[in-house]
């Protein structure tokens, strides 16, 4: 009898969540170890078709860097990465476009038909979703110092989002999953940053949250506990000092552009966690960090 009432308890935590964000769009960016555990990767399939089902519209934009990495490795091609960014050349881009647009978003949008969702996936590219302008060249390492500036070839910055497509997808009950694959104003294929065109779309689209799963448990602080919230007048300091480091700057960067752009809250959350997407957005306490905007106190 405990374990029900335990369970009873559980629905009635999410129902004021279940209708405050019913008829809302969710923005959420798959990736990191959630897509290589099998059990991670049925409870995000599971997690998306529950709250498609209570009225959250949901879109998917999802990474592939370690699935790439495994096909180069078959071909016998070196991985090679500046400032944390892949460099891209003609040969690299047409197999990250064939492993993010096939294998890797084909089987994301299987599990979740898998699990009686009705999900349709495409690229950045499709109707112009996705528009961006190659990155310039960057320092080839963290030290700017004596480090030579380097080309990263097929590397783009987003610099429009056309939403139509995505819109008329979740106004159709359809799950989008997106790979983040953009055009240049000639047509040609970029390799763009998931998290950044996560938070594009979701500014886009006006998203009631930005969910940016990672590997981590969210932002630490210097005691190396979590901060369960982040004030955006804190975020270059703690940049500064050390305190945010590596791969998790460009998400928080990304997160606070998404808040200060018509999202209405975004999450760095831990996709290591069973059931990180309900327990985020369904219950009191959720499993990472909340970004603030520049005008919350």
């Amino acid at each position: 009898m405990n374990e029900l009432l335990h369970k009873a308890a559980i629905l009635q935590e999410a129902l004021p969540y279940i209708r405050r964000f019913h008829g809302s769009t969710v923005v959420v960016k798959y990736g990191g170890h959630a897509m290589v555990d099998e059990a991670l990767k049925e409870s995000f399939a599971k997690d998306v078709c529950l709250l498609r089902y209570v009225g959250i519209r949901i879109v998917v934009v999802h990474g592939g860097g370690p699935q790439i990495n495994q096909v180069l490795d078959r071909m016998g091609i070196q991985a090679k990465f500046a400032d944390g960014m892949r460099i891209t050349d003609d040969e690299t881009m047409d197999i990250v476009e064939m492993v993010l647009c096939g294998s890797v978003n084909s089987s994301i949008v299987s599990m979740i038909c898998k699990h009686g969702g009705r999900a349709v996936g495409v690229s950045g590219k499709d109707d112009r979703c996705l528009y961006a302008r190659r990155l310039s060249e960057v320092q080839s390492g963290d030290d700017e110092q004596g480090r030579p500036r380097v080309d990263l070839g097929r590397v783009g910055q987003i610099e429009h989002v056309n939403a139509r497509l995505i819109q008329e997808l979740i106004d159709n009950n359809v799950i989008p999953v997106v790979a983040p694959i953009a055009s240049d104003r000639d047509g040609n294929a970029l390799n763009v940053n998931a998290d950044v065109a996560a938070g594009n779309l979701a500014s886009a689209l006006g998203a009631a949250k930005l969910l940016l799963m990672t590997d981590v448990e969210g932002v630490k602080a210097k005691s190396g506990e979590l901060m369960p919230s982040l004030r955006a007048r804190d975020i270059e300091s703690l940049i500064a000092e050390g305190v945010i480091t590596g791969g998790m700057i460009p998400k928080v960067r990304t997160a606070l552009q998404a808040v200060n752009d018509h999202v209405e809250k975004a999450h760095i959350i831990d996709g290591r966690v069973q059931h990180a997407l309900l327990l985020e957005i369904l219950t009191d306490r959720g499993v990472g960090t909340e970004i603030q905007r520049l005008r919350d106190p």
